[in-house]
């Protein structure tokens, strides 16, 4: 059965982060009738940072040549690997259960939040293939950090995530949808490109609510 996974990595519980990401998550529930959705909230539920356990079970995955990750169980075998790795299934059974993954991230400090940083670890092993799925990542950013802008090169945000689903999921249908400028309503400094801003938010929106329906 199709299904979506939505995760939301935003400290704020209102955030354009994920608005654009509802905008996106309702209109693929709205194509998909009765096909699955879950979401998991990373700042209300935030998920651990991986520990020598994890690293363990990483270890023995690797030395045993497991790629199936319904195999994965095999290499927990102590009392702390066993506790590592109740953190890890249900995340990876969420995961692995879905077609499309939405990930609803802001630009923290030029790269991702750390909550989204603990998920991606405690999912993640070697050889690890998730193809044939996709990925949607929306975004929301404090300045502009488009291609052609001074602040381009400073964008570790989506370069990463890119590089990431690439290098470790061997996932290339990934898209990308958000809104530059967030921080214009707030910071002075930026006052003068708030009409920029409410462009590039009505532009996600509708861009989001636009891919949502066409997965």
């Amino acid at each position: 059965m199709t299904a979506l996974l939505h995760i939301d990595a935003s400290a704020r519980r209102r955030s354009f982060s994920r608005e654009v990401g509802d905008a996106f998550a309702a209109a693929w529930r709205a194509a998909h009738p009765g096909a699955g959705y879950t979401h998991r909230d990373l700042a209300r539920d935030p998920v651990p940072q991986i520990g020598e356990a994890w690293t363990e079970i990483c270890d023995g995955i690797m030395a045993a040549g497991l790629t199936d990750t319904a195999r994965y169980p095999e290499a927990v075998r102590t009392p702390a690997q066993k506790e590592a790795w109740a953190v890890v299934e249900p995340l990876l059974s969420e995961l692995v259960a879905a077609d499309v993954v939405l990930i609803a991230a802001p630009m923290y400090n030029f790269s991702v939040p750390a909550s989204l940083k603990a998920w991606i670890d405690q999912v993640t092993f070697p050889r690890m293939s998730l193809a044939g799925r996709r990925f949607a990542v929306a975004y929301a950013r404090g300045g502009a950090y488009g291609p052609g802008t001074p602040r381009a090169p400073f964008d570790h945000q989506e370069r990463y995530l890119r590089d990431f689903f690439s290098g470790h999921f061997a996932v290339d249908d990934v898209a990308f949808v958000g809104t530059e400028l967030a921080n214009a309503p707030v910071d002075p400094a930026l006052a003068g490109r708030r009409a920029d801003h409410e462009a590039s938010r009505a532009a996600a929106l509708e861009a989001a609510r636009t891919l949502g329906a066409s997965w």
